[in-house]
C-alpha cells in the first residue's frame, strides 16, 4: 500500500536540509542535500509507520492545508 504525506524542508544556515512530516508528530530527519533529506524523511516515515502497524495502530490519513498567508510589515 502507498501512502502520501507531506514533508517541509529547511535550509540550515549551516549547510544541509531540515526535513518535518507535519502528519507523523516527532518524524523528522535531516540531509547534507535536498536529495539526501528527502531519502531519509523517506526511511524515517517508513519505520515510523511500521512502528505504528507493528503495535496495533492505523497510521493517519493526512489532513493538511498549506495555504499562504499575507503579513503587512514595517520595511
Amino acid at each position: 500500500m502507498t501512502k502520501r504525506y507531506t514533508v517541509l524542508f529547511e535550509a540550515q544556515s549551516e549547510g544541509g536540509y531540515h526535513a518535518v512530516c507535519p502528519a507523523l508528530p516527532g518524524c523528522r530527519s535531516e540531509g547534507d542535500t535536498l536529495e539526501d533529506a528527502t531519502a531519509n524523511i523517506r526511511e524515517a516515515i517508513e519505520a515510523y509507520l511500521e512502528s505504528m502497524i507493528a503495535q496495533g495502530e492505523t497510521p493517519p490519513t493526512e489532513d493538511l492545508l498549506i495555504k499562504p498567508v499575507e503579513v503587512a510589515t514595517a520595511g
